[in-house]
């Protein structure tokens, strides 16, 4: 009997891997469902006798069968977008079913687990700590002094929290790792509750992952057995952006309204239910199994550059030929990125700017594709590597709009509770509209009444640019999370590389 693999991830069956599957069924193969390779242009993919075929519709399976197929693209793992990477985090991905512990097992599966129970706590924070990693979701803030801080923290219990909150435009990575090897996230939040102390896990998904909830909820019933004394629960987030940012995360979790707290004091110390809580993203406590395996400390220290160690999971997104999920080890040029891995853009027209780090992420012109790919070179060049996604535009993009669009979006989510974030924002989108339609046009359309009035001061185009640029530093400086804070990155960036979209 042919044995088939076709995956079941949320992309896969958005585009139709499900009936593909049921063709094969029905042409008498055997069919596994199993975790997506990430070469998401390809899907639905299916794997048949170690060779690729791809993307495939049911009308597709007799060719395929027969060996006559035009949609073979030869052995996955050989692939030109495969073998290029140093896969760590996604090892597993296309190779596993999700919810098979013997899959799980048989490729290293709890050697993590294993081997940091049999060392002390201090131990395994420490071998963290060497290893250089950072958290993925953004921060970029080292893991293992967070855990240290938890770990040494006074308190009656401490907790494990994922945030799972993946809202930025053009990241998917979080979700692929739950719905396609949900084990190597709870593996890692059980080495972190037995670094830290604690007995009670909670991972924050958005409501918008239905699979992945599905994943998690299955793979943590099935594994409970082996995380014991460990526990963890899923909870489902309501659609709040901001719930993304951690303090917003845990009011969420204790049924309180998504909104920011102040720091001080650091959830580190006072955390979940006011008690010590270690708060890492999908992608961070992923990596950690790997890291605790024998001399997994050491090779994660080995990859990447400077202080941005180990690999990345790089999302490629927009409008881009080859879209899906590269892991590389940090350093790598966006240049490469775009263009060598991502075969430009889906348009075929030229790329006008990438945006890296989600809405909040500065826009880089091609002039600065050089750049590599790290946490201290991108912060020196006023951008952000975020959790990792890259959207790629081409040419016809307006880069005023998209500035607007990052302050209205900044309006729309912020929780509320300081004013740079809340009445900043607001400003901002009309201080764009303004450059953008000056006042002599105003009455030729008279559609923007408001935005008239507003003018009462007559100020210069000008002075409305350096007003905004105003604007943008005091929401930097005095935004209470990176929401407010980091809107500033895009606004700017469109404005000073591309000052041409800002005219009438």
């Amino acid at each position: 009997m042919t044995r088939v693999r076709i995956s079941d991830d949320a992309l896969a069956l958005a585009c139709g891997a499900d009936a593909v599957a049921a063709a094969f069924v029905a042409a008498g193969c055997k069919v596994d469902r199993v975790s997506s390779w990430g070469m998401h242009w390809l899907e639905p993919l299916a794997e048949v006798a170690g060779e690729g075929f791809g993307p495939l519709s049911p009308e597709d399976v007799p060719e395929v069968l027969a060996g006559t197929s035009a949609k073979a693209i030869g052995a996955i793992a050989r692939h030109s977008f495969i073998v290029g990477q140093q896969r760590l985090t996604f090892a597993r991905a296309g190779r596993t079913r999700p919810l098979s512990l013997g899959d799980y097992a048989a490729t290293g599966g709890w050697a993590g687990l294993d081997r940091a129970r049999s060392i002390p706590p201090e131990d395994v924070i420490a071998e963290l700590i060497s290893s250089g990693l950072r958290g993925r979701g953004g921060a970029g803030f080292p893991a293992g002094f967070k855990w240290r801080t938890v770990a040494e923290a006074p308190g009656a219990r401490k907790y494990v929290v994922c945030n799972a909150d993946e809202g930025d435009s053009g990241t998917f990575a979080d979700r692929m790792l739950m719905e396609g090897d949900p084990f190597q996230l709870i593996e890692g939040m059980t080495i972190a509750a037995y670094a830290v102390g604690a007995g009670q896990g909670y991972v924050y998904v958005r409501s918008e992952y239905p699979h992945a909830i599905a994943k998690l909820n299955a793979a943590i019933t099935l594994a409970a057995a082996r995380i014991a004394p460990f526990r963890i629960e899923v909870r489902v987030g309501a659609g709040a952006y901001v719930c993304g940012e951690e303090t917003s995360l845990l009011n969420s979790i204790e049924g309180k309204r998504g909104e920011v707290r102040a720091k001080p004091p650091l959830p580190a110390l006072k955390g979940l239910f006011g008690l010590p809580t270690v708060v890492n993203n999908v992608l961070t406590l992923a990596a950690v199994p790997h890291i605790l395996t024998e001399g997994g400390a050491s090779l994660y220290d080995s990859l990447g550059v400077d202080r941005s160690k180990g690999t990345m999971p790089i999302q490629l997104a927009g409008n881009i030929r080859y879209g899906g999920l590269y892991e590389t080890a940090f350093g790598i040029a966006l240049h490469e990125l775009v263009h060598d891995v991502g075969g430009g853009t889906a348009s075929g027209r030229p790329v006008k700017a990438v945006q890296v780090g989600g809405p909040l992420g500065a826009y880089i012109p091609p002039e600065r594709f050089h750049l590599p790919f790290d946490y201290e070179t991108y912060a020196r060049n006023d951008a952000l590597i975020g959790h990792g996604g890259v959207v790629v535009f081409d040419d016809g993009a307006d880069m005023g709009r998209l500035a607007r669009f990052a302050m209205a979006f900044c309006a729309a989510e912020s929780c509320g509770k300081c004013t740079p974030c809340r009445i900043g924002s607001t400003r901002g989108v009309e201080l764009i509209d303004r450059i953008r339609a000056p006042e002599r046009m105003l009455d030729q359309v008279g559609a923007l009444p408001q935005m008239h009035n507003a003018r009462k001061a007559a100020r210069s185009r000008e002075e409305e640019v350096a007003l905004l640029e105003d604007l943008c530093e005091a929401m930097a400086l005095g935004s209470l999370c990176a929401l407010g804070g980091f809107t500033p990155y895009p606004v700017l960036s469109a404005l000073r590389h591309w000052p041409e979209d800002f005219e009438a």
